[in-house]
């Protein structure tokens, strides 16, 4: 495995465990349940973590794509750029987590205001590291960039 492979691998853990941690949050919150509400806080510090690797793969795989037929300079950097801002954003979201986890010890609530605060950071780190894939996406799928030439529809009557 290379580490191309790796970063295209390990690039979904931040993306769908930051969803998932944000929806396990607000059921959490729904069904006003403290260990919910925790464990969505422990997966936003494990997210943070795994984020890492994520990070470090990175540079290794855009060296390992650059000059390929159809892959795009500026794309790489705006992926870079936004990838640069979502691992900050995970990084303070995993970092409050951590703060809430310990602050929260032995039993102890949620408070609402805290629980507020997270699925507010959690959903904007959700919608950066959306964001931070689509630009990664693109490097490789010109079919999902903004100008992608659509295919014209064929008529079927050719008679």
């Amino acid at each position: 495995m290379t580490l191309n492979h790796l970063h295209l691998v390990l690039n979904h853990i931040p993306v769908l465990g930051t969803a998932f941690g944000l929806g396990l949050l607000a059921y959490g919150i729904w069904q006003r349940s403290t260990e919910l509400k925790k464990t969505a806080l422990g997966v936003f510090v494990l997210v943070a973590l795994m984020t890492i690797p994520v990070d470090l793969t990175g540079e290794p795989a855009e060296e390992g794509v650059e000059g390929l037929p159809g892959v795009s300079e500026s794309i790489i950097e705006q992926h870079e750029e936004a990838a640069g801002v979502a691992f900050a954003s995970i990084g303070v979201l995993g970092l409050i987590a951590l703060i809430g986890l310990l602050a929260l010890r032995h039993g102890k609530a949620v408070p609402a205001w805290f629980a507020a605060l997270m699925v507010i950071a959690s959903f904007t780190v959700s919608g950066l590291m959306a964001w931070t894939a689509n630009m990664g996406g693109q490097i490789r799928h010109t079919e999902i960039r903004p100008d992608a030439i659509k295919p014209t529809a064929v008529s079927k009557d050719l008679d």
